[in-house]
């Protein structure tokens, strides 16, 4: 193991740089020059390189165990050489009620870069979209995660079957703008020492004009015994406790080790959910004075992102203690049993406890989590998320802002000027060009899928995001009778679902299968109503399907959804919102941003997230979407648009509400409310 000497702080420079990287010479030297780092100006490297281990400013760690970074759609790197076919999309299948189409013919993105597979879902993309705000703001923060060698899975539908996932692979050697680093850190374990590959992969801002590192650990290494080389295949394996817990080890300790190799001046610790928890127990085992800990929890922070009880990890320490040597397991039992005779270790409560600051991730969220750990209520704050403008805006919707740049200005750097869009709303032109910027986004989804003959004047409606039982995924099947008079006596529906059930998720698998059924079910009325599940959801088709179908559908059970983001892109796009009143739609739901159904969670319960109420909120669907069709046929009907229609209204409201929902404004609370106190 090497540690940047303090010498080069001040005067790292492009030799310092590459001299880190392995196999330079052989590998990479044609894509960064000293000029250009995979074709992107390689000044911002080096300048945060040097940001980051100048003793004079202090900086920040962002630990994630998965980052949704879409190179595929934004900021894509030039790679000096062909990039290998299994770092490329060719084709996706699609399973509709139309089986003809889905037996002869495919998606093709032929020539499409796979996505850096090393995020498995929502809080993933959010980890992506928050260090690009980082970038686009120029803060001195490194990320911290994981070099994924196969990703999280592929993903194949079979009728009968359901999900069937398959192993993906992909080359890290040739992918575009990520880099090996010379450098190992090693962790002591009693399965013996664990090494890991450190890795480097650099978000730009959208200008190109500043810039942030990943830094990702891989096991996968010639020094490792075998299985433990294996650790950093799958995210989120947990066919064994085992797995689990060594990859919330390499995340927290290997993450605090790999800071202390490159030199960097972190002071504050923000851990991105309760997998990087054992960073708090590594830096309490080499405190020299523990009583030092008290003013260490100062400079930690915790974001909380799920109400959900799958997502607060809970280990048993008899399993944490055959795995880390005893000092840590005692630190973990110090830090991490909520009472003194439990024998388990929480994660959440370890950051609840022990990180001076934590955040829920919306209004509603930090109520429903002040609700469920009443005895943290004082600490834990709301900073609502967001989306990184850049990435998910369509060029239609950026061109229609820049027509308008004497009412918008600089929408690019200043997101909230989007606001200003409630001032055209009796603009006539504006109006009209709003909704045919949207129908260009929606010739682009219909023309991708014009095998299956959709049609750009049919009501297209969209749900896509990580399938699980409590997002209630099937949810506008359940009283399929009422949907089919709906298609035929209102008008015509096309519904377009995509998403991915975690292997393991016998629930999720479930609710996949009774898509699939309804989906073979509905062949003989596919004359009324189409409906497609697209394979192998991802932040290509997230981008496509959020800003080209005419209604978000958004229907978690109240209230276990903390935020939820895919609807922050649509409302970016003009997309209004058929939702429930559930994360971040609390906040918006009074500015008319398209229609709320559904229970509505509230008292000092939090209630039950098994208890789906699939019946009631099924019938009040039915009715809002009656009353849904009917205004889009009123609003666009043979090609024609009344621009005076209500349904332009909501369009607007939702441009103007993404001027809050996204990343820049999140980010900016964060520095403001929490990284600051912490650095002070």
């Amino acid at each position: 193991m090497s540690q940047i000497p303090a010498t080069t702080q001040q005067s790292f420079g492009y030799e310092d740089f590459i001299a880190s990287i392995d196999g330079f010479e052989a590998n990479y030297s044609k894509d960064i020059t000293p000029e250009y780092y995979f074709g992107f100006p390689i000044g911002p490297v080096l300048e945060v390189e040097r940001n980051l281990l100048s003793r004079t400013i202090k900086s920040i760690a962002y630990f994630s165990m998965e980052f949704g970074i879409a190179p595929s759609i934004y900021n894509s790197f030039r790679l000096n050489r062909p990039i290998p076919e299994q770092n490329q999309f060719f084709s996706h299948e699609v399973f509709s009620n139309y089986w003809l189409c889905d037996y002869l013919f495919k998606v093709q993105t032929t020539g499409r870069m796979l996505d850096i597979p090393i995020y498995g879902g929502g809080l993933g993309v959010l980890a992506g979209d928050t260090m690009k705000s980082i970038a686009d703001s120029g803060l001195a923060v490194a990320g911290i995660g994981i070099l994924w060698n196969k990703g999280y899975f592929k993903q194949k539908f079979w009728y009968k079957h359901g999900q069937i996932p398959e192993t993906l692979t992909w080359d890290p050697y040739n992918y575009p703008g990520l880099v090996p680093l010379k450098d190992f850190v090693t962790i002591d374990t009693k399965e013996g020492p664990l090494h890991l590959r450190l890795w480097k992969y650099y978000v730009y801002s959208y200008d190109k004009s500043k810039a942030c590192p990943i830094i990702l650990l891989d096991s996968n290494c010639e020094q490792n015994d075998p299985r433990l080389r294996k650790l950093t295949d799958q995210l989120y394996r947990s066919d064994e406790v085992w797995w689990k817990i060594f990859q919330r080890v390499i995340l927290g300790i290997g993450g605090m080790k790999a800071l202390k190799n490159r030199g960097y001046n972190i002071d504050c610790y923000h851990l991105n959910e309760g997998h990087a928890a054992l960073a708090l127990v590594e830096k309490y085992v080499h405190l020299q004075d523990k009583d030092m800990m008290a003013e260490c929890r100062r400079h930690f922070i915790y974001t909380c992102h799920t109400p959900v009880a799958a997502g607060h990890d809970r280990f048993r320490i008899e399993d944490v203690a055959q795995i880390l040597p005893d000092e840590y397991t005692r630190a973990c039992q110090m830090f991490g049993r909520e009472t003194e005779d439990s024998s388990q270790i929480n994660l959440t409560f370890m950051c609840l406890n022990n990180c001076d600051q934590v955040n829920a991730v919306a209004q509603k969220h930090g109520e429903i989590t002040r609700l469920q750990f009443p005895e943290f209520s004082s600490k834990i704050q709301a900073i609502t998320n967001g989306v990184h403008i850049h990435t998910w805006l369509s060029e239609s919707y950026a061109r229609l802002f820049d027509r308008y740049q004497d009412v918008f200005g600089d929408w690019r750097k200043y997101p909230e000027n989007l606001a200003k869009a409630g001032d055209l709303r009796g603009d006539e032109q504006f109006r009209k060009e709003v909704f045919e910027a949207h129908l260009a986004n929606k010739r682009n989804l219909t023309g991708l899928l014009g095998r299956w003959k959709l049609k750009e004047d049919v009501l297209t409606i969209g749900w896509a995001r990580r399938i699980a039982g409590y997002k209630r995924p099937a949810l506008i099947f359940h009283n399929i009778q009422e949907i089919l008079k709906i298609a035929y006596e209102v008008g015509p529906l096309q519904i377009i679902l995509s998403g991915k059930a975690h292997p393991n998720d016998d629930i999720g698998a479930a609710h996949i299968d009774d898509i699939l059924d309804h989906i073979d079910q509905l062949n003989a009325h596919r004359k009324v109503i189409k409906v497609l599940i697209l394979e192998n959801y991802d932040t290509y088709f997230g981008k496509l399907l959020t800003n080209s179908v005419d209604v978000w559908l958004n229907n978690p059970l109240p209230p276990f959804e903390a935020s939820g983001t895919s609807g922050m892109k649509a409302i970016l796009n003009g997309v209004v919102q058929l939702t429930t009143l559930d994360g971040w739609v609390v906040e918006a739901a009074d500015h008319d941003i398209g229609w709320v159904f559904g229970y509505r969670h509230m008292g000092p319960e939090v209630g039950d997230e098994k208890n789906l109420r699939l019946d009631e909120d099924a019938a009040a669907l039915c009715r809002v979407l009656r009353d849904v069709t009917a205004l889009y046929y009123r609003t666009y009907k043979e090609l024609r648009v009344d621009t005076q229609s209500p349904w332009i209204d909501k369009m607007i409201n939702c441009v103007q509400q993404a001027a809050f929902f996204n990343t820049q404004r999140m980010v900016g609370e964060y520095n403001s409310r929490m990284w600051a106190r912490a650095l002070a």
